[in-house]
């Protein structure tokens, strides 16, 4: 196998990845109308820029037959597996978290009436599993396409989206749910296990 059939082959693995997450919101139970409580604007411009890092990452894509660094074909295998590795626990996770969120999850930052607190399954290791999975998608993608600043910018750009969506939304969940939140979010990540 030469750098050109390992960059397809990863690239399609990575789109088949794509389509699986999309369909994990596409495919989804869609929730009985509830009455909307409260909503935090900040929610979609932090969304604005979470879309925006994907579309660097997408858009700055190398040739097919450049890899991502230049080094031996072994180490260009290594990232290719781990691109790969990345988007399936990604897919994985978001759907394990749109599973156990159930009718709860919605694209803005809201409450509606009856939300309950979610602290079960991947809750109980980040308090924002989804947007963990978005970030090793976009990583994932990265790895596979586009091209090394590219991918920095776009991780940037798409971080600082979701620490303004995860404070938008911690803060309607403080609100509603006080100490009980409090005492979840001080034993649990926001993102990244270690990190934040």
């Amino acid at each position: 196998m030469d750098v050109v059939r390992l960059q397809e082959w990863t690239t399609v693995a990575i789109l088949v990845a794509w389509l699986s997450f999309a369909a994990i919101f596409v495919l989804r139970r869609r929730p009985a109308a509830s009455a909307e409580r409260t909503r935090d604007p900040m929610g979609t411009v932090g969304l604005v820029l979470q879309g925006l890092g994907f579309g660097i990452v997408w858009s700055v894509r190398r040739p097919t037959s450049a890899p991502l660094i230049d080094t031996s074909f072994p180490v260009l295998v290594a990232i290719a597996v781990l691109a790969v590795a990345i988007a399936a626990a990604s897919v994985a996770l978001v759907l394990w978290s749109v599973r156990t969120l159930g009718r709860q999850w919605a694209l803005a930052a809201r409450l509606v009436e009856g939300h309950q607190l979610v602290t079960g399954g991947p809750y109980r290791l980040v308090r924002n599993p989804i947007y963990t999975g978005m970030l090793g998608m976009l990583v994932a993608t990265g790895l596979a396409v586009s091209r090394p600043l590219a991918l920095l910018l776009g991780v940037l750009v798409f971080c600082a989206g979701t620490v303004i969506r995860v404070r938008a939304e911690e803060r309607l969940l403080r609100t509603a749910f006080g100490e009980t939140w409090q005492a979840w979010a001080r034993r649990t990540p926001a993102l990244i296990p270690g990190i934040w």
